[in-house]
């Protein structure tokens, strides 16, 4: 609906940034739900730290680009620093998948 909406008042290029940051939420959304359900069962700090990494991903990578979106939006000069938090963001989310193959394989050995 957002992306819908914004197409007629920002640019093409701040759309993009903006439906990229709800795609990797709504994945990572599911992922830190499965790290939860998993815990039941695979319960060590693999799984937990898995789940931490997602929420911290979530926050720096999709926050920065929904913020450079608002920035490009608002045609603020001075600002585009904020995408540089981005990579950040993709490393926590990378870490998170890395703890929850690892806490599910520890488990299993």
């Amino acid at each position: 609906f957002a992306a819908h909406s914004l197409k007629s008042t920002i640019s093409d290029y701040a759309v993009s940034i903006f439906e990229t940051s709800v795609r990797y939420q709504f994945y990572h959304v599911f992922a830190l739900l499965s790290a939860g359900i998993l815990y039941k069962d695979f319960s060590n700090k693999f799984i937990k730290w898995a789940g931490k990494f997602f929420i911290a991903g979530i926050i720096l990578f999709c926050g920065s680009l929904y913020a450079l979106t608002f920035i490009k939006g608002s045609v603020l000069p001075g600002y585009d620093w904020v995408g540089a938090i981005t990579p950040f963001g993709g490393l926590f989310f990378s870490a998170g998948w890395v703890c929850l193959f690892v806490g599910i394989l520890k488990n299993n050995s």
